[in-house]
């Protein structure tokens, strides 16, 4: 019986590394040895970005509340406006309130006033 040699898994996890690597400049994109370092680290800022999207995105919508809140109300500031929520027993969402400020601003604006008479009550 003849003995089996590697060429032809290691020729597939070449391809598949160098394959990862297309677009990258210079030596990165062909040879393996440093295309597998390069697809390595960009791995590693992938599952890195990962968690910093959703921080972003946060905060994105965070911000577009707050100038929603305080262009209907000029004393109303973010903060509040959350606890406001939280004593009307208002469960939305910062996504979907965003989408709401953005979107539709006389809904956002009717979640307004029930966050302030909340408040005030």
């Amino acid at each position: 019986m003849s003995r089996v040699k590697g060429g032809v898994t290691s020729h597939a996890r070449h391809k598949k590394v160098i394959k990862a690597a297309k677009g990258y400049n210079g030596r990165r994109k062909n040879t393996f040895r440093v295309a597998t370092q390069a697809v390595d680290k960009a791995n590693q800022y992938a599952t890195r970005d990962r968690k910093n999207r959703k921080r972003n995105f946060r905060a994105l919508w965070i911000q577009r509340i707050n100038a929603a809140v305080r262009s209907h109300d000029e004393a109303l500031t973010y903060s509040r406006f959350i606890n406001g929520l939280s004593l009307a027993g208002i469960e939305v969402d910062r996504k979907v309130l965003a989408d709401l400020a953005v979107h539709e601003p006389e809904a956002f604006g009717a979640i307004v006033a029930q966050a302030q008479a909340a408040l005030t009550a």
